[in-house]
């Protein structure tokens, strides 16, 4: 069960940064595709979305030697809004217009102007999508918990 990132703060830094990302991440493109109603006319794409491949590390146990996992599918962008910010996008699979979509929300989110609009009509969708499943998750899984108990048998 993962926790939903928390809502930033209006002095944001980089920990709330990247809540947001974590948050355009687990979107869905519906969700993100809210965000073009913000942007504003004029941004350009410094790294058009571009799918390929990361190696994913793993440990055993979480702290023992890393070794590599396998491989898994990311699609990436890059955009700058006509004020200059810039943003960045980084998603598992091949969904491109995700990719922009996300990228055009972290430079929105970087630049600050919309960041109420922003919390508003994107994240806590988002951020009450996941919460809804992370409880229906735990619901279903608290639904097959099973107590242990151990019965104290006498030696006669």
């Amino acid at each position: 069960m993962t926790e939903t990132p928390p809502s930033p703060s209006p002095d944001a830094g980089p920990d709330d940064r990247r809540a947001v990302m974590t948050l355009a991440a687990a979107a869905t493109g519906e969700e993100l595709a809210a965000v073009r109603a913000l942007a504003p006319a004029g941004v350009t794409d410094l790294r058009a979305p571009e799918t390929g491949l990361v190696m994913v590390r793993g440990r055993m146990g979480g702290d023992g030697a890393p070794f590599n996992l396998g491989e898994a599918t990311v699609t990436r962008a890059a955009v700058r809004l006509p004020s200059g910010t810039t943003g960045f996008g980084h998603l598992l699979g091949r969904d491109r217009a995700r990719a922009r979509d996300a990228a055009i929300l972290d430079a929105l989110w970087v630049e600050g102007r919309a960041r109420d609009r922003l919390e508003i009509d994107v994240l806590s969708p988002i951020r009450r999508r996941l919460d809804a499943e992370s409880a229906k998750l735990a619901a279903e899984t608290g639904a097959t918990r099973v107590d242990f108990f151990t019965l104290v048998r006498g030696d006669d």
